[in-house]
């Protein structure tokens, strides 16, 4: 039985879909204007972590993350590069799923761009103000919070103790508005916005931040729907607003289960560029570390922990990925025990590793039953059966490396990194010639080796 916290209720519930075997979720993407940092990426491994249990679970999935390509932060940054906005986001769309890609974390089912919805935003504004939960000003068009007597039940914030500004993501949100934390819809056009602006029924202008959620996740996945994630940084004021909004115009709940992961600290502090500790994807490659490292260190820790990002935890998250890789490439090469030690351990193995995830998603429990299956596993001398365990639970870790390389030829490549280790270079080069030979380069990394085919494969 599933149990997830939801950030609504400050408690775990058991997880209902509201269709039988179908999950709808909602994960907040990026906004692109630049290169996705590390704080960021931990938001969507965990997004792919939740996704990829419940496809594990049995459940069918349709899962949405909008990519936020108009805002303060990508017109600024398309004026200053003196481009187009479509050309400008594009650029860093691209590089956020290229970066996906390397983190193996699995595509969704949409990703709906802000631009491509400005009708669907339209109508939903219409709808407010025709209900009396919004209102024009002379700069713009404002969701009155003081209409909607739920606001604040998901951050629990007494809304009378909020400060101007603490609503919006347009500058300052302090337009000409009846109160300091209404938070704006639409935003009229000025010379600032130069050429980024819609010509619609409610004015010619551009979409609040906080609108786009509601109207694509409306669109995609109706009211209500299952989950939506983003990290703690969201829950105020971007995730409260959106619930304002969407429950207004349409009086239905808008969402069941909210989920949000915590802050990502570097060497124990907040990331920062000032600081030194600011850090994408390819800074940590840089450093030696690869998508696999960073990816298994960032999901080991539970979502609604503090993952505090240090090289020690790094090599630590090298050496377990290591070893998990070696144990599947010695299960490999053994033959399955006859007896019956090894189903009743995979058994039992599934079942604790189940139990652990079915606990708000207990990576760490989940992780430690691997460790102790493949422990004693070696005992009975593991062969396929293992291997088919352990490629079970790598569908929700993805961390293996690629078995299209042969495993004679991993096996190789193993034996000569354990002579270099050992300085025995002879030896070393004397396998490094038989794997090019084969059709395979040995490339050495700061964390170990990859194995490249030289030829292509059939």
């Amino acid at each position: 039985m599933l149990k997830l916290y939801n950030t609504l209720t400050r408690k775990k519930q058991v997880f209902k879909p509201v269709k039988p075997g179908q999950v709808g979720i909602y994960s907040c993407g990026p906004t692109v204007y630049n290169q996705v940092h590390i704080g960021n990426l931990r938001a969507f491994l965990f997004a792919d972590l939740l996704r990829r249990y419940l496809k594990f679970s049995g459940y069918k999935l349709k899962h949405i993350m909008n990519i936020t390509d108009v805002d303060d932060k990508t017109i600024l940054g398309s004026q200053q590069e003196k481009i187009s906005l479509e050309k400008f986001t594009k650029k860093y769309t691209e590089l956020f799923f290229e970066t996906l890609m390397d983190l193996n974390i699995e595509a969704v089912e949409e990703y709906p761009k802000a631009t491509e919805h400005i009708k669907e935003m339209v109508t939903l504004v219409k709808k407010l103000l025709q209900q009396g939960y919004a209102y024009k000003a002379q700069d713009g068009i404002y969701f009155d919070i003081s209409k909607f007597k739920d606001y604040g039940k998901l951050s629990h914030l007494n809304i009378k103790n909020l400060k101007a500004g603490a609503s919006g993501r347009i500058k300052e949100d302090e337009y000409d508005k009846k109160n300091v934390q209404d938070f704006v819809l639409w935003k009229f056009w000025t010379e600032d916005d130069g050429e980024v602006f819609w010509e619609t029924g409610i004015g010619k202008g551009r979409p609040g931040w906080h609108l786009e959620c509601s109207a694509m996740s409306s669109k995609y996945l109706g009211q209500p729907f299952d989950i939506h994630t983003g990290g703690v940084d969201l829950v105020f004021p971007h995730h409260e607003n959106e619930i304002a909004q969407s429950e207004a115009a349409t009086g239905k709940k808008f969402v069941n289960f909210w989920m949000h992961n915590e802050h990502l600290m570097v060497d124990g502090k907040k990331m920062s560029k000032s600081l030194g500790n600011f850090y994408t994807l390819k800074d940590l490659e840089e450093k030696g570390f690869s998508p696999r490292t960073v990816r298994y260190a960032l999901l080991s820790i539970h979502y609604r922990q503090k993952v505090n990002l240090t090289d020690a935890l790094l090599e630590q998250a090298h050496e377990s990925v290591k070893k998990i890789n070696d144990f599947v490439i010695e299960a490999e090469a053994g033959e399955d025990s006859n007896s019956g030690d090894m189903a009743e351990l995979i058994k039992r193995s599934r079942k604790e590793f189940k139990k652990a995830m079915n606990d708000d998603l207990n990576i760490g429990q989940g992780l430690n039953v691997l460790f102790n299956f493949m422990k004693t596993a070696n005992k009975f001398g593991p062969g396929e059966k293992a291997v088919e365990f352990v490629r079970e639970i790598d569908s929700i870790l993805d961390i293996l490396k690629d078995q299209s390389i042969p495993t004679e030829i991993q096996r190789l490549a193993q034996k000569r990194d354990e002579a270099r280790k050992n300085k025995d270079f002879k030896e070393s080069d004397k396998i490094r010639e038989e794997l090019l030979n084969k059709g395979y380069e040995i490339r050495d990394k700061q964390e170990g080796y990859i194995i490249v085919a030289t030829t292509p494969m059939a």
